[in-house]
């Protein structure tokens, strides 16, 4: 299933998905210095925030629609893991934006960005977009989110707290049901190989967007080449169907690369 030439955009001289269809009111940005980066509690910055992950989740729905497109022939099971996953994402959505409303903000208040769905929608497999989307980019969130919603929980927001935590426990059901079926592939050679090509395009597109020295987000905001404040979530990733051995190696991993970045 090639990707139509006229679907890409070019950013850095990376070729993404073009951006799915959005209504006038948003501003669409390309890479990290195009959108905000506060990172307080302050009003300002949590609407900033919510509204982010509210067009997350809205491209994480579209992803998932896409991929029943895409792949017709697919297990049943596996069609109707994603479409209830369609149905979550689009109800984090509405609970995100509503959220943003609730503390006096609008939609298309702040400036979102696509990288989700242009990453993924260049990937031409089906075990390779389980393996990015589900595995790789929403295994982060399943660290991320838990820690988001404890500083939220601390800094007197249980609202938020409470919301990101009623997320969470669907995201790791979506990273469970696509760990099952990544395990179902890895007895399949092709696929084993449609899996190491999509990791390694990925990774290749994470560091040719990666900051550089004097990035600055659209706020101003001094953007980290690397961003090692996030722990790996050991509770959450095994409930989500990791080994033992995959969270170890996680863990090792992301402190390697800490030290590597403070060397």
């Amino acid at each position: 299933m090639p990707i139509d030439p006229a679907e890409t955009i070019v950013v850095r001289g990376v070729t993404l998905r073009r951006d799915p269809a959005r209504e006038s009111c948003f501003v669409i940005g390309h890479h990290e210095t195009e959108v905000q980066a506060l990172r307080d509690y302050s009003v300002l910055a949590v609407r900033s925030m919510l509204h982010r992950e509210y067009n997350n989740e809205t491209q994480n729905a579209e992803i998932a629609a896409q991929m029943l497109v895409d792949f017709p022939d697919a297990p049943w099971e596996l069609r109707m893991q994603l479409a209830r996953q369609c149905w979550d994402e689009t109800r984090h959505a509405r609970m995100f934006l509503r959220r943003v409303q609730e503390l006096g903000g609008r939609k298309g208040e702040s400036p979102i960005k696509n990288g989700d769905w242009g990453l993924v929608g260049m990937i031409e497999t089906l075990p390779g977009r389980l393996l990015v989307q589900h595995r790789l980019i929403e295994g982060g969130v399943i660290d991320s989110f838990r820690q988001v919603a404890r500083g939220f929980r601390e800094s007197g927001d249980a609202r938020t707290a409470d919301m990101l935590d009623v997320i969470l426990a669907d995201e790791i059901q979506h990273v469970r049901f696509a760990n099952q079926w990544l395990r179902h592939y890895s007895h399949e050679p092709r696929a084993v190989m449609q899996m190491a090509a999509a990791l390694n395009f990925a990774a290749g597109v994470m560091r040719a967007l990666q900051p550089k020295s004097g990035d600055r987000s659209l706020d101003g905001v001094d953007l980290p080449k690397e961003d090692h404040g996030i722990a790996i979530n050991i509770d959450d990733r095994r409930r989500a169907g990791f080994t033992q051995a995959e969270i170890a190696d996680l863990i090792q991993r992301d402190a390697s690369e800490s030290e590597l970045a403070e060397g």
